[in-house]
């Protein structure tokens, strides 16, 4: 949907988690086994994983100054069952927090949740304000007040909707 470039670091995983999901369309990548390789996810997690997907395109929403898009688990509490560790660089002494386990996707959503609130990168990743839309995207712009995927389709589609109205 959007042709800006991937959220850095961690961040990508949660915005291409987030974008498995065309709402314009109903077209869910998780649907298919080339979806779900792509975030190592098994037909069994797939319950969670949408919970998981929707209750961070809220938080996204939020970002932007944006209500959820429909009731969701908050979360702070899908991501309180996710084991993480500090791990320690013997060289440099650098921490960071790193999934338990590789496995589970909750524990890579934390650990890069983790990682992008340290980069101060976390309130960044947004979805897009359409109702037809809610893309995430990671809003590069020098103010942060990105509000659109894209500014050629969502944004263009919004401008006209409100010169219409006038």
């Amino acid at each position: 949907m959007s042709e800006r470039s991937p959220a850095p670091g961690g961040l990508a995983l949660i915005e291409s988690l987030v974008n498995t999901l065309d709402i314009e369309s109903g077209a869910d990548a998780l649907d298919t086994a080339d979806g779900r390789a792509r975030l190592g996810l098994t037909e069994e997690e797939l319950v969670h994983a949408r919970d998981l997907r929707e209750s961070l395109r809220a938080t996204l929403l939020a970002h932007a100054g944006h209500p959820p898009h429909r009731t969701v688990a908050p979360l702070g509490t899908l991501l309180a069952g996710a084991p993480l560790l500090l791990t320690v660089e013997d060289g440099d002494g650098s921490a960071r927090l790193t999934p338990a386990d590789d496995g589970p996707l909750l524990s890579r959503v934390a650990a890069a949740v983790a990682e992008a609130l340290v980069a101060g990168t976390w309130t960044r990743l947004k979805a897009c304000e359409s109702d037809t839309c809610h893309w995430a995207y990671y809003d590069r712009s020098p103010a942060g007040r990105g509000r659109w995927c894209s500014m050629q389709v969502c944004g263009a589609r919004a401008k006209m909707r409100r010169y219409r109205a006038k």
